[in-house]
């Protein structure tokens, strides 16, 4: 395992942190997963509104693949179907796993508080999951993971350990 540098917040000095190979492919894939089912449930609600299920149920997926990869359904979908096929071509990159997991379990709490608001404030729970894919889509096309920045600024102030 590799290490990759930090600053400790107390004296403001590097230390170290384990990474190891981390398929970016499976992350992407899995971004791609929560957008397209987040704005499916979305605009095909307008027509028949049980698709609002599908919120909830990634919801489910998420915080089930945060706790058991082998649970992570997109990432399954990855690493069985795609990857294996050549569909979508691995990009193996040195990294911590533990921001992204955190991400995706912060995505799946949000979805999950969404779900409550579907049926008492549909907008509420709509917006909160539009801003999940939102957040996804900003990942996948900019590399921007605000989920993985809020790990690293919980784990700078010691509220979390990795």
């Amino acid at each position: 395992m590799d290490r990759v540098g930090q600053l400790d917040p107390g004296s403001h000095r590097e230390v170290s942190t384990p990474t190891q190979v981390v398929d970016h492919s499976a992350l992407k894939v899995n971004q791609t997963g929560i957008i397209v089912t987040v704005l499916v449930a979305f605009i095909g609600s307008a027509v028949f509104r049980p698709l609002l299920v599908l919120i909830p149920l990634l919801a489910i997926v998420l915080l089930l693949g945060t706790f058991a990869p082998q649970l992570a359904l997109f990432k399954q979908l990855y690493f069985k179907v795609l990857k294996p096929r050549g569909i979508v071509k691995a990009r193996p990159v040195q990294d911590r796993p533990e921001p992204h997991n955190f991400a995706q379990g912060l995505g799946g709490v949000f979805l999950a508080v969404a779900s409550i608001f579907l049926i008492p404030l549909p907008v509420v729970g709509l917006a909160l999951s539009l801003l999940v894919a939102v957040l996804a889509f900003v990942n996948l096309a900019f590399g921007y993971c605000l989920g993985c920045q809020i790990f690293f600024q919980l784990e700078r102030r010691g509220f979390i350990r990795a």
